[in-house]
């Protein structure tokens, strides 16, 4: 007999194992889905993109205009 042991010294190994099986999973899987991003951000429009890049200054402001009157 283990004299009131249990499972012996797995006993309190096997609970640890699966408390962190039920608060894991559920984590894991709210992890997943907020990282992927459920596809729910807006694109940006090619203006919207064209102002951002002349406003960092990787386009000077002729090249912003020709490419403005490109998409207008």
């Amino acid at each position: 007999m283990m004299n009131g042991w249990g499972h012996g010294m797995f006993g309190g190994l096997w609970m640890i194992l699966v408390w962190g099986v039920i608060i894991g999973l559920p984590a894991l899987l709210v992890w997943f889905a907020v990282r992927r991003g459920g596809g729910s951000e807006r694109q940006a429009n090619p203006r919207e993109i064209l102002e951002k890049r002349y406003a960092r200054g990787e386009i000077d402001e002729e090249e912003f205009e020709r490419r403005k009157r490109n998409l207008d």
